[in-house]
């Protein structure tokens, strides 16, 4: 069922590792009938290696700036109205917040420190996860990071529970957002 909610600009979901932002935004997308990009695997077609492989071989400041010029790209490259994922970084780089603030539409699924770490333990594809304590490196993302991803326009409680019940809540979070925008404009 396609939703009818009228946008003029991107949506950008963030928020930690196993958070669900890829398969929430791709559902997202689907149901309100628009393009979905995820901006590490446009990052990944742009260096032409993986994001574990930036990251081992250029290190962690090289793939932010990387990151910062494929979310620039993405908003300025038509359709503009989109779902666009990202990495569990990009918002905390400044410049890429203020882009992601001041052009889109952002949403932060939030998770809890036992959610996280279930979603995340069993994939390799995570740099900063690799053979270490995903807990306490998970522990530590959240103090440093809930802060700043509370800046985001919505926020959204994602618990242990399907996909179609977050995505809807993501959805009435989106409904309530825009319906208070058109009182406040």
């Amino acid at each position: 069922m396609k939703e009818n909610i009228i946008l003029d600009k991107p949506i950008v979901m963030v928020g930690l590792m196993g958070a669900g932002k890829t398969s929430v935004g791709r559902a997202l997308a689907r149901r309100l009938g628009i393009p979905f990009v995820d901006s590490d695997k446009e990052i990944e077609a742009a260096a032409g290696c993986s994001v574990v492989d930036i990251f081992s071989l250029y290190g962690e400041d090289e793939f932010r700036r990387a990151e910062q010029r494929v979310i620039a790209r993405l908003f300025d490259t038509p359709p503009m109205l989109k779902v666009i994922s990202t990495g569990e970084g990009a918002f905390i780089t400044p410049a890429v917040r203020e882009m992601v603030l001041g052009r889109a539409l952002s949403i932060w699924l939030r998770a809890d420190l036992d959610l996280l770490v279930k979603r995340t333990n069993f994939r390799d594809t995570r740099p900063q996860l690799l053979h270490t304590d995903s807990r306490k490196i998970l522990a530590q993302l959240i103090d440093e990071r809930y802060d700043i991803y509370s800046m985001a326009d919505i926020t959204v409680e994602t618990r242990d529970e399907s996909l179609r019940k977050t995505l809807d809540k993501v959805v009435d979070a989106i409904k309530e957002y825009v319906k208070k925008g058109q009182k406040n404009g």
